[in-house]
């Protein structure tokens, strides 16, 4: 078995007002968006536009854009996930990507039990992991920030160029 590289892809999926969230086979009580490592000699985009084809059946077709927030963050591997790793390694790199449906829609799971769509704070409180609670916490304040500029001034938004967050999973 060839070792897992440690560099993966969060993928939200959402619309204006809600995330969907699936239920993982292995932890029932563990919901998540869609993630996945990158495979050898595979870019971060390609890596989050094949597990999400893999995970949701989901492809970037009919106007459907994923797009990279600029976000990453560091996070600890569990001990007992490491043995998937070269040996030493111990932190993962997670890369942010986003991609807007105009609906809720139902995805065909091949990895997960379940899917439901939630309101933006609700995915948040039942997302099990702290970066993926992370990343909707920013959909969140990215929607609040635009609601305001458009409220207050009418303009085109600028977004920020991405940050880095160091943490444990």
């Amino acid at each position: 078995m060839a070792h897992k590289h440690p560099e993966s892809v969060l993928i939200l999926i959402h619309t204006e007002d809600q995330v969907l969230l699936l239920q993982r086979q292995d932890n029932p009580d563990f919901w998540q968006s869609v993630t996945g490592s990158l495979e050898v000699g595979e870019t971060r985009f390609q890596a989050a536009e094949r597990e999400l084809e893999e995970e949701t059946g989901l492809r970037l077709n009919n106007g459907l854009q994923l797009v990279e927030t600029g976000h990453r963050v560091r996070f600890e591997i569990y001990p007992r996930w490491r043995h998937r790793y070269r040996p030493g390694v111990t932190h993962n790199w997670e890369y942010e990507f986003y991609l807007r449906l105009p609906s809720p829609q139902e995805v065909c799971l091949t990895e997960h039990l379940s899917q439901c769509w939630l309101p933006l704070a609700e995915a948040r409180d039942k997302a099990s992991s702290w970066t993926n609670r992370l990343a909707i916490d920013r959909l969140i304040q990215r929607k609040n920030q635009d609601k305001h500029l458009c409220i207050n001034s009418g303009k085109n938004l600028c977004r920020n160029q991405g940050d880095e967050t160091d943490g444990r999973s």
